[in-house]
């Protein structure tokens, strides 16, 4: 998949979901199946990391309510907790929720005992966010798809599945990202044997076809 397409595509599973009207859910729907097409997990592993994402929101809400600003990120059934709760007795019990979501099989806590987060620090960091995703392209080291950038207070969770050189292209290239204080590396080393198996896998599915809503 040549570079203007992986850029395209990445900006518009960032974009697209914000957006709304009948065309750009389609849009979404087809940005999101080709993205899933390349990715490294299985489609049925996606699933299950998007369905283990809204059900801990879902349960961490219906317990703490809006007490609380927590981010749920899941790659290969692992859940990544980054935001602020008001106590550690609420980040302790966030955790609790969220490994009992079925399916789940470790979690990552590194949500912050303090008063939430403003608007503004939270679209700082989804600048940087982009900023890391755009750098990425243009390494040529690794294919960002491969890489799931999540930015916390200026402090940068690297996630995927990546050969050890491709981890530390993606490690390198966040650390030097404007904005960025720390990188926090997440990221599930594999053999490159096991990375061409996994690409090739993956090479052989095709997104489903959106109907017109």
């Amino acid at each position: 998949m040549s570079k203007n397409i992986i850029a395209a595509l990445l900006l518009g599973a960032t974009v697209l979901p914000a957006l709304q009207g009948c065309f750009p859910i389609v849009a979404a729907g087809v940005t999101t199946g080709v993205l899933a097409a390349v990715d490294r997990r299985s489609v049925g592993t996606q699933t299950e990391d998007e369905t283990i994402e809204w059900k801990a929101s879902a349960r961490v809400r219906e317990k703490l309510g809006d007490r609380a600003h927590i981010n749920f990120t899941s790659y290969n059934r692992k859940v990544l907790l980054t935001g602020e709760a008001f106590s550690a007795e609420a980040k302790t019990e966030i955790e609790r929720i969220v490994t009992e979501v079925p399916n789940v099989q470790g979690s990552y806590n590194e949500i912050v005992v303090g008063p939430s987060s403003s608007f503004t620090d939270r679209s700082n960091d989804s600048f940087i966010t982009s900023k890391v995703k755009s750098r990425s392209l243009d390494n040529g080291k690794f294919n960002p798809v491969h890489v799931k950038v999540v930015t916390e207070a200026g402090i940068a969770y690297l996630l995927g599945m990546v050969t050890q050189p491709e981890a530390d292209a993606a490690i390198e290239v966040a650390r030097t990202t404007s904005g960025v204080r720390k990188v926090v590396n997440l990221l599930e080393i594999i053999t490159p044997a096991k990375a061409r198996e996994l690409d090739m896998a993956q090479s052989n599915n095709k997104p489903a076809p959106v109907k017109n809503p």
